[in-house]
């Protein structure tokens, strides 16, 4: 059941958008709510390996994975045989109904691949902000607290609870309070834009927290401290070492649960299998979705079992948490990210970026930072011989990019960070000729 690989090769044949893409966005907007964003303006015909194949057939590089969720590519054998099989043997039933064995498989994987050599069970659900949002529910339970820590620059999800815990007001939260009560927003570590001495940021970030939490909340109130081991929505903010594992000390010494929320990260994205794992962090909770599986909704609350199992009979689920066609993908994509070790891939991926990216920042001062760990890597622009964030220059950027036919994702809570999060098959040939246009696009402004 192999399917063909597509061409790893950009091509422009039209103008992006083309005329086909053209009809298409007219019917989008006729039919579709104005509401949901878009990327890139074009209508994708076939995707596959490192590139986009839109209806007018131009072949795009695909740097933003879908925002990190096709690390194994789009339409990957190991995915597709899978799902095909379970949707010739059935599509659903609701694993609470009847359950099937897939859910279990996924689980067990879950148990095995995430940090900790302690007993472990998980929960499977349909996207990352209701693993997130269920995360915070087992907490609560488990802890009998209510108040939960979250971090600026945050990004968590879109229901009303993770959005109360998302710091981005626009476009995330504007108009669409109110929120969830008992969340505390704590500053992040965040070199680049700390206030004081950015090589003290850890330890001063740490010291700030905790006298913050002890003195506004009251540790013995805290059921959860949440936080991406690498920000994702937030710029790719990656913080100082140290400070993760201060961050879980200070949960594990005053009897809070520390939740990991791996949905961007996860899945072999940053060169390990789990971001986390880059300081020997163990959460004892932690939220995936996006790379599970291949493409197809799902997410995943793995934790102790002690903790998972707090929680009253039938307290979790959903209908189509877990459904058998997920985590047939899931599985499948598993198995494709340890049989060719992409966390080794995306290490090398991570390399060739943060070696071109940092020759970048040599030559255009546009670029205040270069940040990022395996194969999720960004640039921070500023107004040179500043930190003053510069809109204008990643609108500019992403346009001109676009225009030669590379997909890049942007991100930032001052709107002023470009994303690279390459697909972890992406052949080197492409990703070296995405960030030449990425070059030429700098210099262009």
């Amino acid at each position: 059941m192999a399917r063909a690989q597509l061409p790893q090769e950009r091509i422009l044949k039209t103008a992006i958008p083309g005329p086909k893409s053209q009809e298409l966005l007219a019917r989008r907007s006729e039919a579709v709510s104005a509401a949901l964003g878009m990327s890139i303006p074009v209508f994708v015909k076939e995707a596959g390996g490192g590139v986009i194949i839109d209806v007018d057939g131009n072949s795009i590089i695909d740097m933003g994975a879908g925002i990190a969720v096709v690390n194994v590519g789009n339409s990957a054998d190991a995915v597709i045989e899978r799902v095909v099989e379970q949707v010739h043997a059935f599509t659903h039933t609701c694993f609470m109904v009847a359950p099937y064995q897939g859910y279990v498989e996924v689980c067990e994987a879950l148990n095995r691949l995430t940090p900790g050599n302690h007993k472990k069970k998980s929960a499977l659900f349909n996207s990352g902000a209701e693993a997130v949002e269920n995360a915070i529910k087992v907490a609560r339970v488990f802890t009998k607290r209510t108040a939960v820590i979250v971090f600026e620059h945050g990004y968590h999800g879109r229901t009303n609870l993770t959005m109360g815990m998302t710091a981005k007001n626009m476009p995330y939260k504007e108009g669409f309070g109110p929120f969830a009560p008992e969340i505390y927003r704590m500053p992040m570590a965040y070199p680049f834009r700390w206030m004081g001495d950015p090589k003290k940021c850890a330890d001063e970030a740490l010291e700030y927290i905790t006298h913050k939490i002890e003195k506004e909340i009251g540790s013995k109130n805290v059921a959860a401290i949440v936080i991406e081991p690498i920000q994702g929505e937030g710029g790719f903010i990656v913080p100082p070492k140290g400070f993760l594992p201060g961050l879980a000390q200070y949960a594990r010494d005053n009897g809070a649960i520390f939740v990991a929320d791996e949905v961007q990260t996860g899945f072999a994205r940053t060169g390990d299998m789990f971001a986390c794992e880059d300081e020997g962090v163990i959460p004892d909770l932690i939220t995936t979705a996006k790379g599970i599986a291949g493409g197809l909704p799902l997410a995943g609350l793995t934790g102790r079992a002690e903790v998972m199992d707090s929680v009253h009979l039938s307290g979790l689920g959903g209908t189509f948490g877990g459904s058998p066609i997920s985590c047939a993908a899931a599985l499948g994509a598993i198995e494709m990210i340890e049989r060719e070790n992409l966390a080794e891939r995306a290490r090398e991926i991570g390399a060739i970026m943060e070696h071109e990216l940092n020759a970048m920042a040599a030559k255009y001062p546009v670029i205040g930072e270069v940040r990022g760990r395996g194969a999720m890597q960004a640039i921070e622009l500023v107004i040179p011989s500043s930190t003053e964030p510069n809109s204008a220059a990643m609108q500019a950027i992403v346009k001109y990019c676009q225009g030669k036919g590379v997909l890049l994702l942007t991100a930032g809570t001052y709107s002023n960070v470009i994303r690279l999060l390459p697909p972890l098959v992406m052949p080197e040939h492409l990703l070296r000729e995405a960030l030449s246009i990425l070059d030429e696009a700098i210099a262009a402004i």
